[in-house]
């Protein structure tokens, strides 16, 4: 932006440059949504999510028996849809980028060269992945020290391979990855693959433009990612369950305030795993989902007295229809144009495959479909047949780059990582600025929790909730289950009464906020 650029150059630059600085989930071997919003108020969304190749098959994941294979879809080269953020990138630069590409890309390049600072999270967590990276890429040596010594903090990552790759992008656009070399290169990586990602594959993708998914709160305009995402309309319909109770009044994390939270999180995740899937091969009754009406018959069946049963909520009836490891980063440029972009290759350091040659890792986005319909995936979450595999079929998200506006201006841009829990993260932001009266800074910073009806229980950070206000939950019947580790890394703007921008980068990660 210093050099000219707007908020789409610099997401992009952004984006890239993750790629090379954080290896757990920056990505070329992966995919994403951007939820847009232009100077003078026009929404647009993005969907470059990956695809299943066209190889594969409904049971793919499955022994003669019908039951899952364990890890199958998670590690190695079986775990891999076809990779998207490149084209992804690519698409929304040549529609709305100013800067030109190859300066774009530069940035990324320089930090590959020659080579990046590891901080101490990244030290740890590839040290954490040593015996995968061995067992997964034999006689390569990526993220592997050469003395095979452990990576210590502030230690230098140089990656030349990927550089290479980067430089093919730069000079080639699109074709510099879905064509040549690099093509050549992850497609013979790919090959032993029960599902393998050919040539095809990759000629065959292109990134969709989709209508955004557009609900209100409390007077603020919520723009969201729509399908597939579920990530949109299952914050619309969060918000609208809650919007009729004084949570403000309540108090943040009251007995009341989380019970009504709770409550409507065990419906609208309900509701993901039965509608929910990609609406190029299932008709995902949008419009219906989030109708006040629907809304209201869901909550039919609530009571302050006790705590709903998972087991007795199912998705809601749809009259006359037929049937954690991801980064956000949120821009606004001065000119009032804004971005809201999730990416992924989906748990941390994706499949951990690397492409030999090319020096990037794939993604383990096949393990975001319902692998088998009914069965829990490595977050908990349930899917049925909308999220079936299906061979060129992009699996269901819970990504959920949002931006919301008040009186027709731009007033919050935000987004988290979080695998399931992104959706209850965002939830959660939104309802501390706008109902707690938080800073963007305090909203980010405030302790979370999660529930996404099945398993029937609520997991929360330490120190979230008063010993009186667990206790009131508990003999509700709520299941409460305090977090090992921490939820969600929001990365957020708020448009202050001045028009200047509050950045809250989340101090659960090594997240930083810019501006000039």
């Amino acid at each position: 932006m210093k050099a000219g650029g707007n908020a789409i150059d610099a997401a992009v630059a952004t984006h890239f440059a993750l790629a090379v600085v954080h290896p757990s989930a920056g990505n070329l071997g992966g995919g994403g949504f951007l939820v847009y919003r232009n100077q003078q108020g026009q929404n647009f969304t993005l969907d470059f999510r990956e695809k299943a190749p066209v190889a594969a098959t409904r049971d793919m994941y499955l022994d003669s028996a019908g039951t899952v294979i364990p890890n199958m879809a998670w590690l190695g080269i079986h775990a891999s849809g076809v990779p998207s953020s490149v084209d992804g990138m690519v698409t929304m630069h040549q529609r709305f980028g100013r800067l030109p590409w190859k300066q774009v890309l530069q940035p990324a390049i320089d930090l590959a060269t020659n080579g990046v600072i590891l901080t101490e999270n990244e030290a740890k967590g590839l040290n954490r992945i040593k015996g995968d990276l061995l067992k997964f890429n034999p006689g390569k040596t990526y993220f592997l020290k050469p003395d095979s010594t452990e990576w210590q903090t502030s230690e230098r990552l140089i990656q030349t391979d990927l550089a290479n790759t980067l430089r093919r992008i730069q000079e080639q656009g699109r074709d510099g990855f879905y064509k040549g070399q690099t093509a050549a290169l992850l497609v013979k990586e790919m090959a032993p693959a029960k599902a393998p990602i050919s040539q095809r594959d990759l000629d065959e993708y292109h990134s969709a433009w989709r209508e955004a998914v557009v609900g209100s709160y409390r007077g603020h305009k919520v723009i969201s990612m729509p399908p597939t995402s579920s990530g949109g309309i299952a914050l619309v319909q969060l918000l609208k369950f809650v919007e009729p109770y004084p949570l403000g009044k309540w108090g943040w994390y009251s007995d009341s305030t989380t019970q009504v939270m709770i409550e409507a999180e065990r419906r609208v995740y309900a509701d993901r795993a039965r509608w929910l899937g990609d609406p190029d091969f299932f008709k995902v009754p949008q419009k219906q989902l989030v109708d006040s009406q629907y809304i209201q018959k869901r909550w039919q069946d609530f009571s302050f007295a006790q705590a709903s049963d998972s087991k007795a909520i199912n998705g809601g009836q749809i009259a006359g229809y037929e049937s954690n490891e991801t980064t956000h980063y949120s821009v606004v440029d001065e000119e009032g144009n804004a971005a809201a972009i999730t990416t992924t290759i989906n748990n941390g350091y994706g499949s951990r495959v690397m492409v030999g040659g090319a020096g990037f890792l794939m993604n383990d986005e096949m393990e975001d479909f319902a692998v088998k319909p009914g069965v829990p995936n490595v977050f908990g979450l349930v899917g049925n047949e909308a999220n079936a595999v299906q061979p060129g079929k992009r699996m269901l998200s819970s990504m959920t780059p949002t931006i919301l506006e008040k009186d027709g201006k731009l007033f919050m841009v935000v987004g988290t990582p979080g695998g399931s829990t992104i959706i209850t993260s965002v939830f959660q932001t939104i309802l501390n600025v706008i109902d707690h009266g938080m800073t963007m800074q305090q909203a980010v910073n405030a302790l979370k929790f999660h529930h996404q009806w099945l398993p029937d229980k609520t997991t929360f950070e330490q120190g979230a909730f008063s010993e009186k206000t667990l206790q009131k939950l508990i003999e509700r019947g709520y299941v409460m289950e305090m977090q090992k580790g921490t939820l969600g890394r929001m990365d957020c703007i708020l448009v202050l009464p001045d028009g200047t921008l509050e950045g809250a980068s989340d101090p659960r990660g090594d997240n930083t906020s810019v501006g000039f």
